[in-house]
This record gives C-alpha cells, structure tokens and sequence, in this order.
C-alpha cells in the first residue's frame, strides 16, 4: 500500500470536497479509492513536474489563448501541411501574438520557417529544446522543437495568445502535461469494476485551467480515465476531462 505524501493527501481531500464523496488509500495501484454517490472509483495521483519560471512575474498571469475563426483556419492549414513532414517523435510547439491580419501570409511564411527549422535537424537525446523567434507581419512567433518523452506526441501543438501572456509559460507547460500523462496512460493499472480516475497535482494557479484543457485536447492520448482532475496551487479543483 502506498504511504501518500501530505500533499497527495491534501489534494484528494480537495477533490472529495469537490465530488461529496469519501476516500481511502488503495492498494498501489490504485493509490486511493473514492465512493462518489455509491459507487466505488480507483483514483492515481500524479505530481505535474514544474518546468521553468516563465519571464518574470508573467508565470502567474493567465494565458490568454484566441480561438477565434481566424485562429482555427491558420491552425488547420499547419496540421495539414505539416504533419507528414515533422519526424516521429518530434513535435513542434509554436506560438504566434494575436491578432492575426494577414492570414494567409502568415501561414505561408510559419510554413517555410518550420520547413527550414526541421530541416536543420532534431536535437539528440541529451540536448535541450531548440528554439528561436521572429516577427512575421507583426506577429511575434516562437518556434520549439520537442523530443516526445517517454511516449510519441503530436506532430505539431500551435497556441495564439495576446501579447501580454507568455509564450515560454505555454511551452512550460506543455511539456509538463505530455510528461505526466502520458506516463500515467501507460502505467498499467489491474482491471477492476467502476471508473478509474487521476488526480494531477500542479504548482500554479487555476487560471491556467483552460489553457492545460486546450493542450491536453490537442495531446490525443488514449487512456483509460473516465476523468482527469486537477488540483492547484490554492487547493482549487479543475476538470481536465471527462
């Protein structure tokens, strides 16, 4: 049986709030077990590993995504274009300011500049994330190249945000979700009867909720959660999914 920290123990306390249910430890797996309206829910628990401090007190502030049309049609026109030629095991993480008021060459310029940065080459194993930034029709753009680690992501991950969010706070953040998730999909937990539920513990604020529910929508992980819940900094909890 798994000895909880006291963190662990203070988040599940939260989600109980959160759910009217009771909790007990589990057998490891899983490491605790709730009762949610009469019926029986094994629940993992995760640490989000925090990466990076983000620019200055930026860390903290909400990242303000766009999801507007014109957002959505340069986003598709990338997917399209780009996924047979990101390598497996790779993918490319941008970001671009809004707004958006030359769509088109936009795309087409993002396009070449990733052709270009792909064809430079993947960092090894041991190397870190390769970046760089421009502007491009007065949008500020950065480009990351991400080794998938443990498991294969998708080919291309891209945000617009105002210019007032941080762009290395996303990429952060990215990078700790594909990580944590991605290893708890493949811990295989012994089949029971009922949900199986994970609660992830994250180091920052709530405010962060809707841009972690926009990258985990584009991670496509299968996993066999029914929900993914997440309890910050302040002992809030957020639905991820499900």
């Amino acid at each position: 049986m798994k000895d909880l920290k006291k963190q662990e123990r203070t988040a599940l306390e939260a989600v109980a709030r959160q759910f009217s249910a009771t909790w007990e430890k589990g057998s490891d797996p899983p490491d605790a077990c709730f009762m949610v309206a009469g019926k029986r829910v094994a629940v993992d628990i995760a640490t989000l590993p925090r990466r990076g401090t983000g620019q200055g007190s930026a860390a903290t502030v909400k990242p303000r995504l766009r999801f507007d049309k014109v957002v959505a049609r340069l986003m598709e026109r990338l997917h399209a274009t780009l996924g047979e030629n990101v390598p497996d095991g790779m993918t490319v993480l941008l970001t671009v300011t809004a707004p958006i008021r030359l769509p088109a060459k936009t795309a087409a310029s993002l396009e070449d500049k990733i052709q270009a940065r792909l064809g430079r080459g993947s960092p090894g194993r041991d190397e870190p994330d390769r970046e760089e930034k421009d502007t491009i029709y007065g949008n500020r753009v950065r480009i990351r190249l991400l080794r998938d680690k443990p498991a294969p992501g998708p080919k291309m991950i891209g945000f617009v945000h105002n210019p007032d969010s941080d762009p290395l706070l996303l990429f952060d953040m990215t990078r700790e979700l594909l990580e944590i998730v991605s290893a708890e999909a493949g811990r295989r937990a012994p089949r029971q009867a009922g949900d199986r539920w994970l609660v992830v513990i994250a180091a920052r604020e709530i405010s962060c909720l809707e841009a972690y529910r926009y990258i985990y929508s584009q991670l496509r992980l299968a996993t066999d959660f029914q929900k993914i819940l997440m309890v910050f900094a302040d002992d809030r909890v957020g639905i991820l999914t499900g």
